[in-house]
C-alpha cells in the first residue's frame, strides 16, 4: 500500500523549473469562452481519454476507471461509472458501439450489451510488449489510422526497472483492425503523450521536453522513422522490429548535422519552444469543421503543464511536413492532456495535473471551450517563401501599418543530446527587408535576411493593424523551417 501510494505521487519528470506565469491574451474571452463541467466530488476524472458516443460523453481515467456523462450537452451531466478496474487507460476511441482504450499492457475494447449504462464485455485485441515494473511505463492510445489498423506508443522508462529492461520502449506498435500481433513500426519515442491521426490517415504524435528531445514536439508517425530518442533501438534487432537498427547515436549534434548523420532519423514537423508556449504538450485534434472560425483546418494542442490550448499549422515542403505554432486560448483551471471536438462544436479538454503539476491550481477535471463568433483580428498563419514568410490574417491589414519595421523576425536552433531538454542556441535576429500586402489585404509577404534551414523562427506581428486600428489578438508564431520551397 504504502509503494503504490509513493508510486501515485512520484513525478512523472524530472523536477521542472520554476513556474513561469500564464498569459492570457485580452479580450480572450470576448473570442473563446470556458466553460467548466459541474460534477459530484466523489467523480475524480484525471482525465486519460475522452469520446462522445449517441450524446453521451466517456471519460478513462488515470485511477483506472472510465465515467458516463449524460448528456454531453449543458454543464451539469449526470455522471455514472461505466467501468472500472482498468490498469491507467490512456486513451479512448468510440469505434462501432464498443469503447477501444489502451491499458499498460494491452489494448482493449469494452462496450455495453445490456443497455443497463456499465460495460459488461471487455476483450483483449492484442498484448504481449513486455514491462519493466517501472512506475513511467504508460502506453498512450489508441489512434484508428486511415487504413483502419490501430496505433499505439510505450513511454520509456524513468528510474528503477525492477524485473529488468523491457523491449520495445519508445516504439510506436501498430495493431490490425481486428485485433492481432502488433508490429513496432516507430522507434525513437521518449514521452509521446498526444496521438492522433490526421484528416489523410497518418497518424501524429506530440513528445515532451527531456533527455534526447531538446523541446516539446509534433510529428507524423510513419513506418521505419527513427525520432532520436536512442533508449530502445537494442529493440530495432528484434525480428518483429520495423525500424533498422539507426547505429550511434551521438550526444551533442546540432539538429542540422543530427540529421544528416543519425540513420532514419526523422525531425518533426514543429518544434514547440518551451517556456513560450507551454512544457508538456500532450492530447491534440484538427479543425476540419471550423469549430473555431478563421482556423479551419488547423490543429488544436493541450499541455500539460501551461494548461492551455495552443494552435498549429502545417504544410508540406518538399514533400515534408512543417509549420508553425501559436497561442490560442490559455486559464484553463489544470493541465490539460486530451481534447476531442464534442458534437455541438465546442472543445472538450480532459484535465489533470498529478505527478508534474500545472499552472491551472484544480488537480483535475473537464471544462469546455467554446468558439463565441466573433472574429479577431489576428496572425491566422505562417508560410515559408524561398526568401521569407507569407503571414495570413484573419481580417484585413490596414496597408499603412504593415511597413518592414511592423514586424520582427528572430531564429534558433537546438542540440540533439543527452541532457534534459535543450537552451535555444546559435539564436539571433534577422532583418525584415520587405513587406508587401496583398491585394486582399489578407495577407503580407516578407522578405528576410539571413535564413537557414533547420532553424525555429520567431515571426512577430506587433505592429500591424487591423481595421480601426485593432492590435493583432496574439501576433506571434513560431515556425519550424527545415527547407524552404522552390
Amino acid at each position: 500500500m504504502v509503494i503504490s501510494l509513493l508510486l501515485a505521487l512520484f513525478p512523472q519528470e524530472p523536477a521542472s523549473p520554476k513556474p513561469v506565469p500564464g498569459v492570457v491574451a485580452p479580450d480572450s474571452d470576448r473570442y473563446v469562452a470556458i466553460e467548466t463541467i459541474a460534477l459530484p466530488p466523489e467523480v475524480v476524472l484525471e482525465v486519460g481519454g475522452l469520446a462522445e458516443q449517441d450524446g453521451v460523453l466517456f471519460a478513462a481515467t488515470r485511477r483506472g476507471e472510465i465515467w458516463r456523462l449524460s448528456p454531453s450537452t449543458g454543464t451539469t451531466p449526470t455522471a455514472s461509472r461505466w467501468a472500472h478496474g482498468l490498469q491507467e487507460p490512456l486513451g479512448l476511441f468510440a469505434h462501432d458501439g464498443w469503447l477501444y482504450t489502451a491499458q499498460r499492457g494491452e489494448l482493449s475494447r469494452l462496450r455495453d450489451r445490456d443497455g443497463d449504462g456499465r460495460a459488461d464485455e471487455l476483450e483483449t485485441l492484442a498484448q504481449g510488449w513486455p514491462l519493466s515494473g517501472n512506475y513511467h511505463e504508460y502506453c498512450f492510445g489508441p489512434a484508428r489510422a486511415g487504413d483502419g489498423s490501430w496505433w499505439i506508443l510505450l513511454n520509456k522508462p524513468f528510474g528503477d526497472e525492477p524485473f529488468g529492461r523491457a523491449d520495445w520502449r519508445g516504439f510506436g506498435l501498430r495493431i490490425p483492425e481486428r485485433g492481432g500481433a502488433f508490429e513496432p513500426v516507430v522507434a525513437g519515442l521518449r514521452s509521446p503523450a498526444g496521438v492522433g491521426t490526421a484528416p489523410d490517415g497518418v497518424v501524429w504524435h506530440t513528445d515532451n521536453q527531456g533527455e534526447w528531445c531538446a523541446t516539446c514536439k509534433f510529428a507524423p508517425l510513419e513506418p521505419g522513422d527513427f525520432h532520436g530518442h536512442p533508449w530502445g533501438i537494442d529493440s530495432c534487432r528484434l525480428p518483429a522490429s520495423r525500424v533498422a537498427h539507426p547505429g550511434e547515436v551521438p550526444s551533442g549534434l546540432r539538429l542540422a548535422e543530427a540529421a544528416q548523420r543519425i540513420a532514419n532519423f526523422r525531425l518533426p514537423a514543429v518544434w514547440i519552444p518551451y517556456d513560450r508556449l507551454g512544457r508538456s504538450a500532450a492530447g491534440f485534434v484538427w479543425d476540419t469543421a471550423g469549430h473555431f472560425g478563421p482556423y479551419r483546418g488547423q490543429v488544436f494542442v493541450g499541455d500539460q503543464y501551461s494548461s492551455e490550448v495552443f494552435r498549429i499549422s502545417l504544410e508540406r515542403v518538399g514533400g515534408r511536413w512543417q509549420g508553425a505554432c501559436y497561442p490560442f486560448r490559455a486559464g484553463l483551471q489544470s493541465g490539460v492532456t486530451r481534447l476531442l471536438w464534442s458534437a455541438d462544436g465546442a472543445l472538450w479538454c480532459g484535465l489533470t495535473n498529478r505527478g508534474w503539476g500545472s499552472l491551472g491550481q484544480q488537480e483535475q477535471g473537464l471544462q469546455r471551450l467554446r468558439w463565441r463568433g466573433v472574429v479577431p483580428f489576428d496572425l491566422q498563419a505562417i508560410e515559408a517563401l524561398p526568401d521569407g514568410f507569407r503571414l495570413r490574417f484573419t481580417a484585413p491589414i490596414e496597408a499603412a501599418s504593415a511597413v518592414a519595421s511592423a514586424f520582427a523576425v528572430e531564429s534558433w536552433t537546438y542540440d540533439h543530446h543527452e541532457g534534459y531538454g535543450c537552451p535555444e542556441r546559435d539564436g539571433h535576429g534577422h532583418a525584415v527587408a520587405v513587406a508587401r500586402v496583398a491585394e486582399d489585404g489578407l495577407s503580407v509577404d516578407l522578405r528576410v535576411e539571413g535564413l537557414t534551414e533547420v532553424r525555429v523562427y520567431a515571426v512577430r506581428a506587433a505592429g500591424v493593424r487591423g481595421a480601426g486600428g485593432a492590435a493583432p489578438w496574439h501576433g506571434v508564431g513560431y515556425y519550424t523551417r527545415n527547407r524552404a520551397p522552390q
